[in-house]
Formats: structure tokens, C-alpha cells, sequence
């Protein structure tokens, strides 16, 4: 079935196990997990789409899908509940000879060339599930365009002591890639690939299926797909990107992006116009209560709280309950946690539907130059009463 031309489909890659979340994503897909006290983190590539005028969107599950599944349902939070166009979940299916996971990124792509086709797009934006920032793929489909790259790829800097962590674009002076290193151990610059690219449909479709049939390839963009289409003379693109990024992945990054909301000025501001808000799915809840006891210091409660112990420079998402004489410090709050009294928790982060009995110790300080020792309670685990749970630990 054909519908109505697209000039730009989105593709968002959200099928990522998220290992390196460890209890947090046991029975969760990583784009799934809570952030900031009210949001997932899939809402901010979503949000940037509606943000973007960008209708159309696909995306790709694989791990743990149940959650997300219901999570997105018709997308009428993001304002993509529409007939034509809107969102589309994509889960690997059966198909006449074969049936398999996702592969690989590039693989992940291919498999659904069919959604795709439907909407005869000029170009396609491919993004990841699993990054904290705001951006407009409007002014890079500009620049897309005005340049008339076959291939954009946004880049942001980073430190050189830092670029081997990352794939690195090297670029000429008009900002055309000549190379790409995944890694160096020595880059030869600081221009790190954010993992989000536009695509002219027709090439990336011929390269898709060119990789497909390819046993020796790894199906994956950075290490297949962007050298194949280099080595073939494509013109490929960097788009620098300057504002506020953070790949989630990591428990400390996940812990730093939520604290990094806090303050008069914060380093990632969540608020925004019209064109710029986070949207997301909320379920109807009541005001939070702050007892007249409760002490709160630079936080974001959000709502359907009970607060009447003391909450310092933390994230307490919706629907938790911190009962008197307990504290709650430096750390991140996943929504239904309810914290008995006396209860102290420091440098922590707290999964949904969690229990903490009374009196109990989760965490604790360290010092600036010190390495953080982020301590996590999975999801939906009970802490019995008085137990210490040590900087770092994971249960």
C-alpha cells in the first residue's frame, strides 16, 4: 500500500538491550527507562520529531518490548496519532524464508525497507533511543539539502582526550567527510558522531541491501555502511551540533544527565517554548503534598508525591512517597517508590515500585576527586528494614 509522499521519514533505533544499565533494564528496554522524574527516555528523539515537523516515524523494538509497546501506543502524547503518517512500532517479524532479530543497526533498517517504501521518502533520519538532548532535525535536513549530501552526519565536540571513545568524522574545511575512524586509539580530530544521520532514501537502500548480502559484514552503520558509501565516493556531511547531549547507557551517565537538571542553571534545561518542550505519556495523578515538616532543597518532585521527610538535590519522580525522618540525597527516585521513615539514601538511584523499609542505608558520599560510587536498586525490589546497602552496590 502506497500513501502520500514524505519528504523525510524518521527511524528510531530503540531495540538496545542496555546491558550496561544492568538491574535497571532487566525487565525494561533501555529507551524505556524512567528520566527526570515525569519523562522516558525515549520521549526526548521523539519529541525532537513533533518539534522538527517531522510526522512520520518508525520505531524499532527488539529487547524487552512490552513496556515501550504500551508506553507509545498511538502516540497521541506526541501528537502522532494520525491516519497518515504518525508512529509506527517495528518489531523484528517472521517473513517467508527467515526469521530474526535485528542484527545490527544497518540490518534493523533493512528489514523494514517495506514501512518505508510506503512513503516514498526523499530522505530518511535515523536516530537513537537512548540519548538525553533536545535538537532540531529541521536545520539539519536544511543543511542536508543546501549542500546536497547523499550522507549528513551530526557531530558534536569532544575533548581529544576523550575522541577515541567515539566514531570520529574527519572533515574539510567545508565540512565534508574524507574519513571516518571508529575509536582511534590517535584521532585526528575532536568531531564525534552523535549516531544520528539523514540519509537520501535511494542510496541508503542501495546500501542496505548490498550489505545485507555481505556474510562478512557486522550490519551496522559506523563500522559497514558510512565507509562503504565513503570508499564508493558518496558525499558525505558533518552537521556540528553545539547544545546539551548525553548518551545514557552507563549508570553514572544516567545518574549525572538527571542531576544535571537541577539548579537555577542547569547544564541541561528541560523547560521549553513551544517548539522545544519534552512531551510525554502522564497518567492522571494529584498534587504532591509537602507535609509541613518535610525540608526540600533543589529538586524536582513531580506529581502524585507524599513528602514529608527531607529531599536535597535529588530527582523524585511520580507517585513516591518519603516518609518522615527519612532523607533522600543526590539521588534519582524512579516513580511508586515508597522510602520508610529513617531511611537515608545518598549518590543512588532507586527503581520503580520499590520498597525501602525503614531505617534503611542505601549509599553514601564521596568526594569531589573521587570516583563515583553510584549504588542502584533494580526494579520493583523490596529493602527490608535497617539493611545497608554499600557506594556502588547493585541489588
Amino acid at each position: 500500500m502506497k500513501f502520500q509522499k514524505k519528504h523525510c521519514v524518521a527511524m528510531l533505533l530503540a531495540g538496545g538491550q542496555g546491558s550496561r544499565l544492568m538491574v535497571l533494564t532487566e525487565d525494561t528496554a533501555k529507551p524505556a527507562v524512567p528520566f527526570g522524574g515525569k519523562y522516558r527516555i525515549i520521549d526526548f528523539p521523539l519529541s525532537n520529531c513533533v518539534n522538527s515537523g517531522i510526522d512520520t516515524v518508525g520505531i524499532l523494538t527488539q529487547y524487552q518490548p512490552l513496556e515501550l509497546n504500551e508506553y507509545i501506543g498511538n502516540g497521541q502524547p506526541w501528537r502522532l496519532n494520525r491516519s497518515h503518517g504518525g508512529v509506527q512500532v517495528l518489531p523484528p517479524y517472521a517473513q517467508s524464508k527467515k526469521s530474526e532479530w535485528y542484527k545490527g543497526t544497518a540490518n534493523a533498517i533493512y528489514q523494514n525497507i517495506a514501512f518505508i517504501e510506503r512513503y516514498n521518502p526523499d530522505n530518511v533520519l535515523i536516530l537513537s533511543g537512548d540519548h538525553i538532548y533536545k535538537m532540531d532535525y529541521a536545520a539539519m535536513l536544511r543543511h542536508h539539502t543546501k549542500v546536497d549530501a547523499d550522507c549528513t552526519i551530526a557531530v558534536r565536540t569532544v575533548p581529544i582526550e576523550e575522541a577515541s571513545r567515539f566514531g570520529i568524522m574527519n572533515t574539510n574545511a567545508d565540512g565534508s567527510i574524507y574519513e571516518f575512524e571508529e575509536k582511534p586509539k590517535q584521532p585526528k580530530s575532536t568531531n564525534a558522531s552523535m549516531g544520528i544521520y539523514i540519509f537520501k532514501w535511494e542510496i541508503l537502500r542501495k546500501f542496505l541491501i548490498a550489505d545485507e548480502n555481505d556474510p562478512n559484514s557486522d550490519n551496522d552503520f559506523g563500522k559497514n555502511v558510512i565507509p562503504a558509501l565513503l570508499n564508493a565516493g558518496h558525499k558525505l556531511y558533518a552537521y556540528e551540533f553545539q547544545g546539551y547531549w548525553k548518551d545514557v547507557g552507563t549508570i553514572n551517565s544516567l545518574w549525572e544527565a538527571n542531576m544535571e537538571l537541577l539548579g537555577k542553571e542547569p547544564a541541561f534545561n528541560i523547560y521549553g517554548d513551544q517548539g522545544e518542550r519534552i512531551y510525554a505519556r502522564n497518567y492522571a495523578k494529584p498534587s504532591t503534598y509537602l507535609a509541613k515538616g518535610a525540608k526540600t532543597e533543589n529538586c524536582f518532585i513531580a506529581e502524585g508525591c507524599e513528602i514529608y521527610g527531607s529531599v536535597k538535590h535529588s530527582i523524585i519522580s511520580t507517585g513516591c512517597t518519603v516518609a518522615a525522618g527519612a532523607i533522600v540525597e543526590d539521588s534519582v527516585i524512579m516513580p511508586n517508590v515508597v522510602i520508610e521513615a529513617d531511611a537515608v539514601i545518598r549518590h543512588a538511584i532507586v527503581g520503580e515500585d520499590c520498597h525501602v523499609g525503614r531505617g534503611a542505608f542505601i549509599g553514601g558520599a564521596f568526594g569531589e576527586d573521587e570516583e563515583k560510587k553510584i549504588s542502584v536498586v533494580g526494579k520493583a525490589k523490596h529493602i527490608e528494614a535497617n539493611r545497608v546497602i554499600r557506594p556502588g552496590e547493585i541489588c
